[in-house]
């Protein structure tokens, strides 16, 4: 799909790879890499495909250029089967810098489906290496935050229906917390299109961040975004994890390329998760372990993720 082949370009971009098969609906590529040089890239799917994919696609390659890289993303900023951006920017982000790397993403124009037309720039430095992680400590949850945003022709009053109804929905299960969602209307100049949707955060005493998620679309009532999002975050904080479905996966690559062992207490795996991890030790020399925890609450779906990371180098610095 164009999410798909705009992420391949971008790879290709970046280390003046060779690529064929390179089109849509191409059942089978071949990728040549090159040396990873960094520098400035734009990638478009010029629909509404994720920017986010795109950024997950690229990141741990601009990790081990020789460069400084700028990546102009263009596509949909949130859009569903993918992270929205807010869920990139408030939740991966934070979580994914504990190992040892930082990144800038700006926030240019946000995107809806069907169109697409949004654009984010993320700006990266190399890293020598990267540091494991071990996020086994979930701690209790200290405050519970998030927004709720329309754009384009949407009037605010579903952003504060789909708040006020997460809010509703949360306060059943967890009462004595301050629950701060927040309604915007996205700026005319920032937005592209008409869209609408929610993030809701659970921060933890250990630093952990879960979140739920949803976007509204035609006919789907805000009532029902808001306690979707709701109900997604409260089923991530049932199972005792320091980390919420959507961010297991994207956790992997990164414990793959680390060196030493990383560690991360999980809810159910995911098929994401679990095919992740197969090509992981394909193509690494990483080793990855998943055990369920026993002695725990029995009525918890609880694991540990380990991973013996492959330690990689980055020989360009």
């Amino acid at each position: 799909r164009p999410q798909h082949l705009s992420g391949l370009e971008i790879i290709r971009d970046l280390c003046e790879g060779k690529l064929e098969g390179g089109e849509i609906g191409s059942t089978e590529i071949t990728f040549t890499p090159g040396k990873i040089k960094g520098g400035t890239h734009i990638a478009d799917t010029k629909t509404a495909g994720s920017v986010c994919l795109l950024m997950q696609v690229a990141m741990p390659c601009v990790l081990f250029a020789a460069s400084p890289s700028e990546l102009h993303l263009k596509g949909g900023t949130n859009a569903e089967m993918a992270p929205q951006i807010d869920y990139t920017v408030m939740v991966f982000k934070p979580i994914v810098e504990k190992f040892n790397f930082t990144f800038n993403c700006d926030i240019k124009k946000r995107g809806y489906y069907p169109q697409g037309g949004g654009e984010v720039v993320v700006q990266m430095s190399p890293v020598k290496e990267l540091s494991p992680i071990n996020l086994t400590e979930r701690g209790t949850v200290t405050k519970i935050y998030g927004r709720a945003f329309v754009a384009g022709a949407l009037p605010i009053k579903l952003a504060k229906d789909m708040s006020a109804a997460a809010v509703r929905c949360i306060r059943k299960e967890i009462r004595d917390l301050y629950i701060n969602i927040q309604p915007v209307r996205e700026p005319d100049d920032q937005a592209f299109g008409t869209g609408s949707g929610i993030i809701v955060i659970a921060e933890t005493s250990t630093g952990c961040l879960l979140a739920g998620s949803s976007l509204g679309k035609r006919g789907k009532n805000s009532d029902k975004v808001g306690i979707e999002a709701a109900e997604i975050l409260l089923r991530n904080l049932k199972h005792g994890g320091t980390v919420d479905d959507s961010l297991q996966d994207q956790l992997i690559i990164f414990m793959a390329l680390a060196k030493g062992v990383s560690r991360v207490k999980s809810g159910p795996i995911t098929l994401h998760t679990q095919t992740a991890i197969h090509f992981a030790e394909q193509l690494t020399k990483a080793k990855f372990t998943v055990t369920k925890l026993e002695e725990e609450d029995p009525s918890k779906d609880t694991y540990i993720i380990e991973c013996q990371g492959m330690g990689m180098i980055n020989t360009n610095l």
